[in-house]
C-alpha cells in the first residue's frame, strides 16, 4: 500500500466515525417520533404534568410517589372529562408511554453532545460541519422546550393538547431528523466523477431531478404536518368514507370555509383539515409517479431512477394505509403503522434528495442508451 493510500484511509476514518454516530442519533430521533405518535394515540401525553428535565429521569419508585403523580393527573381537565375513575394500574400504563418518550429525548441529547465534544477535542470536525452540528444541537434543545409548551396547553382549560402546538412539535422533530440524516449522508463523500460528455448531457435532466427531489421532500414534510393537524383535531375519526368525503368528492365552499377568519378553517375545521390531507396525498402520489417515469426515461438503472421508484412505492403503500386507517376509524395498530410508514417515506425522500444534489454522475446516461448528439445536448 502506498503512502498516499494510507493517508487517504486515515483521513477517511474520522468521517466514517462521524457518519456512524450521526446515523445512530438519527435512529434515536426516529424512535422518539414513533414513540411520540404512540403517546398521542394512547392519550398518554398529559400523564406527566411537570417538566423536570433532570430529576424527571427517575420514575416513581414507591406507591406514595405513584399516588402523588396520579393525584396531579387527576387535577387536570383530561382526567375529569375522559378518565374519571381510572385505576392506578391504568394510569401507570399511560405514564410509562410519556416517560419513555421523554427519556428518549434526554438520551438523544447525551448521545449527540458527548461524541460531539469528543470529535471537537480530537480536531476531527471542520468549521463548516462544526457550525451545522451546533445548530442541530440548538434545535434539539429548542425541541425540548416546544414539547413542554405543547404539553402545557392541555393542562388547563383543554382536555388535550393544542393541535397547533402538536403539529409544530412534530414538524420540528422531522426537521431535526432531516438535518441529521442529510449531514450523515454527506460524510460519505462525493460519488466518483463522470465523463465530461456525461455531465454535459445530463445537465438539464439533472437540474430538473434535483428540483423535483427537493420539492417532493418539502411536500412530504408538509403532509406530515397536515397529518399532525388531523391527529390533533381528531379529524380522522369523522368522514370515514373514501373516495367521498361527507358525501362528495369536493365539499362545498360553505362547509370548507365555514369559520371566520378564513385561515382558522385550515387548522380548526375538521372537514377542511382532513380534505387538505387527502388532496396533498393525491398530489404527492401523482408527483412521485411522474418523477419515477421521468427518471426511468432519462436515467434508468441509475440512482436517480432507483430512488424515485423507491419513493413512489413507499408513497403508494402509505396512501393505501391511510385510506384503510380512515375506513376502519383509526384502529391503534394501523394508526401506528401509518405514522411509522410516514417516517419511512420521509427517510427515502431525504436520501433521494441528498443523492440528487450531488455530482452529475448520478444522472449519466446508461451504456445501453445512445447519447444525444452534441447539438441536441
Amino acid at each position: 500500500m502506498t503512502a498516499t493510500a494510507s493517508d487517504n484511509i486515515r483521513a477517511a476514518e474520522p468521517a466514517r466515525a462521524i457518519q456512524l454516530w450521526l446515523f445512530a442519533v438519527a435512529a434515536l430521533v426516529l424512535a422518539m417520533v414513533l414513540v411520540g405518535g404512540a403517546t398521542r394515540l394512547t392519550e398518554s401525553g398529559l400523564s406527566i404534568t411537570q417538566w423536570q428535565p433532570v430529576v424527571g429521569v427517575v420514575p416513581p419508585l414507591s406507591k406514595a410517589q405513584w399516588l402523588a403523580e396520579f393525584h396531579r393527573y387527576q387535577a387536570i381537565p383530561q382526567y375529569m372529562a375522559f378518565n374519571e375513575g381510572m385505576s392506578l394500574d391504568a394510569f401507570k400504563t399511560i405514564f410509562w408511554w410519556e416517560w419513555t418518550h421523554r427519556l428518549i429525548g434526554r438520551l438523544i441529547g447525551i448521545v449527540f453532545l458527548l461524541p460531539l465534544l469528543w470529535f471537537l477535542w480530537r480536531g476531527s470536525i471542520g468549521p463548516g460541519l462544526r457550525a451545522r452540528l451546533w445548530l442541530i444541537f440548538g434545535l434539539g434543545a429548542l425541541q425540548g422546550a416546544v414539547g413542554w409548551w405543547m404539553v402545557s396547553s392541555g393542562l388547563a382549560h383543554r382536555v388535550e393538547v393544542s393541535q397547533y402546538r402538536l403539529a409544530a412539535h412534530l414538524l420540528l422533530a422531522c426537521v431535526i431528523y432531516i438535518a441529521i440524516l442529510w449531514t450523515a449522508l454527506r460524510q460519505g463523500g462525493a460519488p466518483p466523477p463522470s465523463s465530461a460528455r456525461s455531465i454535459a448531457c445530463a445537465t438539464r435532466p439533472a437540474t430538473l431531478f434535483r428540483a423535483t427531489a427537493i420539492a417532493l421532500l418539502a411536500l412530504v414534510l408538509a403532509q406530515i404536518y397536515l397529518g399532525a393537524l388531523v391527529a390533533g383535531s381528531r379529524a380522522g375519526y369523522i368522514y370515514n368514507t373514501w373516495p367521498l368525503i361527507d358525501g362528495s368528492l369536493v365539499p362545498s365552499a360553505s362547509q370548507l370555509f365555514a369559520s371566520t377568519p378564513l385561515w382558522r378553517n385550515f387548522f380548526e375545521n375538521t372537514l377542511t383539515i382532513q380534505f387538505d390531507h387527502r388532496v396533498l396525498a393525491y398530489a404527492i402520489w401523482l408527483f412521485t409517479a411522474w418523477h419515477a417515469v421521468d427518471t426511468f426515461r432519462v436515467a434508468r438503472a441509475r440512482p436517480a431512477f432507483v430512488g424515485a421508484l423507491a419513493l413512489f412505492a413507499a408513497v403508494t403503500v402509505q396512501a393505501a394505509l391511510g385510506i384503510t386507517t380512515l375506513l376502519l376509524v383509526v384502529p391503534l395498530p394501523l394508526a401506528l403503522l401509518h405514522q411509522g410508514t410516514a417516517m419511512i417515506v420521509l427517510t427515502i425522500a431525504v436520501v433521494h434528495a441528498e443523492r440528487m444534489t450531488r455530482q452529475p454522475a448520478h444522472f449519466s446516461w446508461p451504456a445501453a442508451m445512445p447519447l444525444p448528439s452534441s447539438s441536441s445536448a
